[in-house]
């Protein structure tokens, strides 16, 4: 058996994928997926708010994750083996959740009984970056689009769920901790929880239905196979073993695109499809720049030339899960790389409603993005698609270009204070 990788400072190698990384590589990079997909909000929601009302912002914000996270949460319970349809499964996909990124987001809990557990947040990263623009904005987040979202999220766990506050900002004093807390309980005298009308389209679409990739088995000892056993409050990325570790990487990305699908189809209702297909790319690019900035140094991509480009948009989770999104990608020299795409369920969204599926035959600012990451004079060229492809580029070094500044989407991006965040591991490797 061909020994896991404990990073990626070794040669490219076009075969590789995720299971071929140790737990601890990929424990460390599953924060990066939490994270990346978090972050596309601050990127949506101001293109939103640039051509339309503070109540349109909350609105859109409100229905894309009621919409996008009853799929992934069922999906989660089902890739990991839990489900029990109490509180402790309600903080378990919290555990696992885009919403949610360790440490960025940090979740607190306490399960008393089944039916009711408190968590709160010690730190909250979506906080801090909507603090410095009022109160009005903080109430915004905190009330208005928390109440429908938590509610929605831990109904499709169990109908009768209920997550109300204990006390939430804005923060009275300025500095108080934790910043927020909240109850969960389930009553089932109580009214059910109706999904949002946009789920059940929203659950229709190839990226809710994709499989993933399951090796089935551990590459590596230790580990939590799956979640099926007790609710751990200090739950980290390091209990899950080599084979969960792939599965929840992948389900992250699942997530992610979800979560894009449902921002689009939720602007493309009220404004049309010209203008979704607008802000897709510009989504796009603000967030894969910020993750591509960021996973270099958490698995150990180093150097500044295309073997470089080639390993970062090996990993990227924009192109996770392989299942529904498909890179070729040629490492042609030490300055070129060839990229790919080839037909995949990614292409086949209703009215083209995915960050992939609005690219055209043009130069892509995302992948320009991405490879800045590592070379600021690289940048992308449309070639000609092989048999299979659907698109493909040519990401070339010119040593005598001047070095390309940031795109406005990534600057946009980098607003979020989750963008300069430090992760670190809060136990070792659970055996």
């Amino acid at each position: 058996m061909t020994p896991l990788l404990d990073d990626y400072s070794g040669p490219f190698d076009p075969a590789l994928g995720l299971s071929d990384f140790s737990r601890r590589v990929l424990a460390r990079l599953g924060r990066e997926y939490l994270l990346h997909g978090h972050l596309q909000d601050r990127v949506g929601i101001p293109l939103v708010l640039a051509k339309h009302t503070q109540q349109d912002m909350l609105d859109v914000a409100i229905e894309e994750w009621m919409a996008a996270s009853p799929t992934y949460s069922l999906r989660t319970q089902r890739a990991l083996n839990f489900g029990d349809g109490d509180v402790a499964t309600i903080f378990k996909n919290i555990q696992l959740d885009i919403g949610a990124p360790h440490q960025f987001m940090d979740f607190q809990y306490r399960v008393d009984s089944p039916t009711y557990g408190e968590f709160w947040l010690a730190h909250c990263g979506a906080l801090m970056d909507v603090e410095p623009m009022g109160e009005d904005f903080v109430h915004g987040m905190c009330h208005d689009i928390e109440d429908p979202t938590f509610d929605a999220t831990a109904g499709t766990t169990n109908p009768y769920a209920q997550v109300r506050p204990i006390h939430r900002p804005p923060r009275v004093p300025a500095d108080r901790t934790p910043h927020c807390h909240w109850r969960v309980t389930i009553d089932e005298t109580g009214v059910p929880v109706e999904p949002h009308p946009t789920a059940a389209v929203i659950a229709k679409s190839e990226i809710a239905r994709v499989a993933i990739d399951d090796p089935g088995i551990d590459a590596e000892p230790g580990g939590w196979f799956d979640y099926s056993g007790e609710f751990d409050p200090g739950f980290t990325l390091e209990d899950l073993s080599h084979r969960a570790l792939v599965v929840a990487l992948q389900e992250a990305a699942v997530q992610t695109h979800l979560l894009a699908h449902a921002y689009l189809h939720c602007v493309a209702e009220r404004w049309g499809l010209a203008e979704a297909h607008e802000n897709a790319p510009q989504v796009f690019t603000g967030t894969a720049g910020v993750a591509a900035g960021r996973i270099p140094g958490a698995i150990g991509i180093t150097g500044d030339d295309a073997e470089a480009i080639a390993k970062l948009l090996q990993l990227h989770p924009v192109f996770q899960p392989r299942t529904y999104v498909a890179p070729v990608i040629d490492l042609v020299d030490d300055r070129v790389v060839r990229f790919a795409l080839r037909d995949g369920p990614c292409f086949h969204e209703r009215a083209d409603l995915s960050w992939l599926g609005t690219l055209g035959d043009a130069p892509s600012p995302a992948l320009d993005e991405i490879a800045h990451a590592i070379n600021r004079r690289a940048s992308s060229t449309p070639a000609a698609p092989k048999f299979g492809e659907r698109l493909a580029w040519t990401i070339t070094i010119d040593p005598a270009a001047e070095p390309a500044p940031p795109s406005p989407s990534v600057d946009l991006a980098r607003v979020s204070t989750g963008a300069s965040v430090t992760f670190l591991p809060r136990r070792d490797l659970r055996r």
